[in-house]
């Protein structure tokens, strides 16, 4: 699997361009890149506003320099079909939900080349090759980390894509996530309201990020997790300070921001059981990954446009760290 860098994109705002959005000016200058795919760019600090990186709603001001650097791209040709085994939950002429295992990478990427969902579904489906304009990503109209597993939507021809990124970008598509906390989550029902965006310092990290301290606009995105606790869960050996004591929550998203309910969790001191990246140092419950589940996913589909749900039950790794701990009817 190869890559191909591609050359820096300059331009200067001008007196027609003063005012609008970076991210919109940005895909018109770019037509062969979609909106949310420059978003994503943005999102990764890729792209800067005078020397430096700005947010995909900065109000471009007379003079700016823009500069976006695009990621190195898959090349089409590069992309071989893989006979990899997919859970596939159903399929029709535009679509297919597949309940992705954790350790699958969705989509090839630097480090990530082969063995991907891409892979798999470009054997399992020849035609998906160019779907949705996005060479490396073909069909993709969403992901899911590598180890988090659950349901994920891939649409097989181009309709389908746009009628589902609307969708996504309406959030008007059900997304709930299963996931299994350190402590015991209190209240236990509510919503975690903070805005995500990417630290300031760690590029593989998200944060909660305060306004700027300097003007008081909010910096970040805004982002929404709805959870209800399903059950409370106590370890072997535990103690009084919440050490062995763990939450099994229903995490619906009302934003999908990167990291979203890993980065709320741990921003409560309740970090995802396993998540290398947010959790703790030291695990305190042996884990063969981060402990989070897209568990039910409802959308309309792009034809008929009849509401449609699907549900992917817990995978055997996820129960059986379950299966370690003792219940507790409090919950």
């Amino acid at each position: 699997m190869s890559t191909s860098p591609a050359p820096p994109t300059r331009f200067v705002v001008t007196a027609e361009d003063v005012g609008q959005r970076l991210d919109r000016r940005l895909t018109a200058h770019l037509p062969d890149r979609s909106r949310s795919e420059i978003q994503r760019w943005i999102d990764a600090g890729l792209v800067t506003v005078a020397g430096r990186p700005a947010k995909a709603g900065y109000k471009l001001e007379l003079g700016d320099e823009v500069v976006a650097q695009p990621p190195p791209a898959v090349e089409a040709t590069s992309l071989q079909p893989s006979p990899i085994p997919l859970a596939v939950l159903y399929e029709d002429d535009d679509l297919l939900v597949i309940d992705k295992p954790a350790g699958m990478v969705v989509h090839p990427a630097p480090g990530h080349q082969t063995d991907t969902l891409v892979n798999a579904v470009l054997y399992h489906c020849p035609d998906l090759e160019g779907v949705g304009g996005d060479r490396g990503r073909p069909g993709i109209v969403h992901r899911l980390d590598k180890e988090t597993s659950g349901l994920i939507v891939v649409a097989k021809n181009d309709l389908a894509h746009r009628c589902l990124q609307a969708q996504f970008k309406a959030r008007t598509v059900y997304k709930e996530y299963l996931a299994l906390v350190e402590g015991r989550v209190t209240p236990a029902s509510g919503k975690i309201v903070a805005p995500v965006g990417r630290h300031p310092t760690d590029r593989l990290r998200q944060a909660i990020l305060a306004p700027s301290p300097v003007t008081g606009e909010p910096r970040g995105r805004p982002a929404v997790t709805e959870y209800h606790v399903q059950g409370y869960y106590t370890a072997r050996v535990h103690d009084a300070t919440g050490r062995g004591h763990f939450s099994l929550v229903r995490a619906i998203l009302h934003t999908g921001r990167t990291h979203q309910i890993r980065i709320h969790f741990a921003w409560r001191k309740h970090p995802i059981v396993g998540d290398a990246l947010y959790g703790y140092r030291h695990l305190r419950l042996p884990a063969p990954r981060q402990l989070l589940h897209a568990h039910r996913l409802r959308f309309s589909l792009p034809t008929s446009g009849k509401e449609r749900e699907f549900v992917a039950p817990l995978p055997p790794d996820f129960q059986a760290v379950l299966d370690q701990l003792a219940g507790d009817d409090a919950a």
